[in-house]
């Protein structure tokens, strides 16, 4: 039964850090590196190189880079045709890295499908709301929408780790949320 509940804590996990990957890429591995770091998170032992000084440099880097590019108006629709297909692989990551005790032939297509899946409808949704910001405002929200995915990601990173199967639950509200809020904006 102990093993059955760990393997659901670390699944919940996984899907928590992969939707925050679809609000930004890199913030979840900076904390994820940074709680690995001071002993709080297990990775899975070929993603030891998550927890490594080269790791926290590069994330560090990549997220100061990643959130700057999207405060600049026209590049923040830009980066998302690259950030898109990158952060389902940034699921998929995440959620092999922190997935432990379980078969690869489980563990990888659920790695694939739930965490890339996961990541990628986040994008895809956040994406076409800075596209209605985009149109709405003349992109003048569009800072504003960033600082909210920003947040959110960090926010949905250390729920994650606090608390992955609270986090797992608001994974699924958040997008059902988004879903209907874009919806609903089509329809007016």
């Amino acid at each position: 039964m102990a093993m059955v509940f760990q393997t659901l804590l670390s699944v919940s996990l996984g899907l928590g850090l992969s939707a925050a990957c679809g609000f930004r890429i890199f913030v979840p591995f900076l904390v994820m590196n940074l709680a690995a770091r001071a002993g709080y998170l297990s990775v899975d032992g070929s993603f030891e190189w998550l927890a490594g000084t080269p790791a926290l440099i590069m994330f560090s880097v990549a997220t100061l880079l990643e959130i700057g590019a999207y405060y600049v108006p026209w590049l923040d629709n830009l980066l998302d045709s690259v950030a898109t297909p990158a952060a389902v692989v940034a699921g998929v990551v995440a959620t092999a890295s922190v997935v432990t005790g379980m078969d690869p032939l489980i563990k990888w297509p659920l790695a694939v499908i739930a965490g890339g899946g996961i990541a990628g409808a986040v994008q895809v949704t956040t994406v076409a709301a800075r596209a209605a910001s985009a149109l709405g405002t003349g992109g003048v929200a569009n800072p504003l929408v960033s600082t909210v995915e920003v947040g959110t990601a960090l926010g949905l990173t250390v729920l994650a780790l606090a608390l992955p199967v609270v986090a797992a639950v608001v994974v699924v509200v958040l997008f059902v949320l988004l879903r209907r809020m874009l919806r609903h904006r089509r329809t007016v």
